[in-house]
């Protein structure tokens, strides 16, 4: 008896397992059979028959990635350089955000200039920016990490402010009855209380970072991605091209799930990170 109530409850397992397992690999499958059907429909030329383009003017998949293998040694060299003055760029200007944060968090009255100030600075358009940091830094890898900082230190200040501000009152109040200093307080609740903001912040910042390496290359630079970009444009190298956005495409997503992992094993006890 005992017999036929295992085999009973073993063919329902099977089928559980395997809907978990179809589960967790939906979020995959989905997008992958999109981005093959794209890039199928692009190969047979049917984007190109929906907008009346040219190949010259887009490229097919197999000629971007032809272009992508003869010039693997150029596109390599230049992938690390762009993503040098992104990561540094990312951190410097996130560290001045969350130090602006900070000041913000700790003297409202004088912080929240701080805030206004990342905000204005982060208005401005890259194409503006760019000239200027050249005349300050001149037209090495200085300019293109302080177009960067610039245009990654909002983000991080804005978000981490309100994560510094957004604490539950009953927490505010214990610590308080424990009589904890002001630098307990920032050090064991609203530091650690902006973490889920400081790391979305980053996440952004991430893709922020490339845009504003590649976009400064274009204007004052003799290596990168940008450059090559820019440089393939005028030569009328569209495959090429199209390699730089495609190489750049690829870097920024590495960028942003490197960032995602980071996330998930710092802040594991968040309830964001148990779904």
């Amino acid at each position: 008896m005992e017999m036929l109530e295992h085999a009973a409850v073993v063919p329902e397992a099977v089928p559980a397992a395997g809907a978990r397992k179809a589960k967790a690999l939906g979020p995959v499958l989905i997008p992958l059979s999109a981005g093959i059907l794209f890039i199928t429909l692009w190969q047979m030329k049917v984007i190109h028959a929906l907008f009346n383009l040219k190949t010259f003017q887009l490229p097919l998949p197999s000629a971007i990635g032809r272009a992508m293998l003869d010039n693997r040694e150029i596109l390599w060299s230049y992938t690390r350089y762009t993503l040098t003055e992104a990561v540094l760029g990312m951190l410097l200007g996130s560290a001045l955000g969350f130090c602006v944060a900070l000041a913000a968090t700790a003297w409202p009255k004088w912080g929240a200039g701080g805030l206004l100030l990342a905000a204005s600075l982060n208005a401005v358009p890259i194409v503006a920016l760019a000239p200027i940091m050249n005349l300050w830094f001149s037209d090495g890898m200085g300019s293109r990490i302080a177009i960067v900082t610039v245009t990654t230190m909002a983000a991080m200040a804005i978000n981490a402010h309100k994560g510094m501000n957004m604490i539950d009152p009953l927490a505010l109040d214990l610590m308080y009855s424990y009589a904890a200093k002001k630098q307990e307080v920032f050090r064991y609740l609203r530091i650690v209380n902006s973490l889920p903001y400081v790391f979305s912040a980053l996440k952004i910042n991430t893709t922020a970072s490339m845009i504003g390496a590649i976009v400064g290359e274009f204007f004052f630079s003799s290596r990168g991605l940008g450059y090559l970009l820019s440089n393939s444009i005028k030569v009328a190298k569209m495959p090429l091209g199209w390699s730089c956005i495609v190489v750049a495409a690829i870097a920024g997503v590495l960028f942003y799930l490197i960032m995602e992992r980071l996330e998930k094993v710092f802040i594991k006890w968040h309830s964001s990170q148990r779904i």
